[in-house]
């Protein structure tokens, strides 16, 4: 079969109420558009009804792909194994939660085409969390970007489109999916950003990013900072 254009990602961890309305939107908002597309789930070790929602699902959308971790294994496993077998040029990720808007895909691909970009990332505008969540997020984002040198707007924002070539060779670790940006432009890529649509949770509770996490994100920042200071650089001419 011929790949296609495009591979929607998500990460699934009890989502049961939500997958079957994240399913329906991603193929409202590129039914009719000009790329191919498929649909990539990965469900992380899920105890609810996810996995058979998603199964189920199948005979609806062919283009469904369901991956499935025997364990729970977190947020950067299931991107990352999506991410590897996702057969699209282009791979954009996003939560399962409802909370990023799959209407911004179109324009995320547009955006990238026209701009000659890598990588394009969503900068969530409205937020539609708590005051402490956003104010957490804010921090973490300047203290990310105070350390690694970069100047990425909303590092914890999921919604990010990039061309498959520009991370087959990134090896990522765990909690390193928010360096991904980082990661590209280290590569020499052209990542820019733009604003996307972020809406209030309806169903369950959040699954990733708590706040437990904020020492092990600094230790991340700090690898990524060490791997920055001691990648190669150099250009190579061919005089064959």
């Amino acid at each position: 079969m011929t790949p296609p254009d495009l591979s929607v990602v998500f990460p699934v961890f009890n989502e049961e109420e939500n997958v079957p309305i994240l399913l329906d939107e991603i193929a409202a908002a590129l039914r009719g558009q000009p790329w191919s597309f498929e649909m990539v789930a990965v469900d992380d070790g899920s105890v609810d009804r996810s996995l058979a929602v998603l199964r189920q699902n199948r005979t609806k959308y062919p283009n469904l792909r369901v991956l499935t971790f025997e364990k729970n294994s977190g947020q950067t496993a299931a991107l990352d194994a999506g991410w590897r077998a996702a057969k699209g040029k282009y791979v954009v990720s996003l939560d399962a939660d409802l909370q990023n808007d799959p209407a911004d895909i179109p324009m995320m691909m547009r955006t990238l085409e026209e701009s000659g970009a890598d990588m394009v990332i969503g900068v969530r505008v409205n937020r539609q969390d708590t005051f402490a969540r956003k104010m957490q997020s804010r921090i973490g984002n300047g203290v990310r970007n105070w350390i690694t040198g970069d100047r990425i707007t909303d590092t914890g924002c999921s919604l990010k489109l990039v061309k498959r070539d520009a991370i087959d060779r990134i090896a990522l670790y765990n909690g390193m999916h928010r360096f991904l940006p980082t990661l590209v432009r280290m590569r020499g890529r052209k990542v820019i950003e733009v604003p996307v649509n972020h809406r209030a949770r309806k169903f369950g509770i959040s699954k990733y990013g708590a706040m437990d996490r904020a020492f092990r994100g600094l230790a991340d920042c700090l690898a990524v900072r060490w791997m920055s200071k001691r990648m190669l650089r150099y250009k190579l001419k061919d005089e064959a």
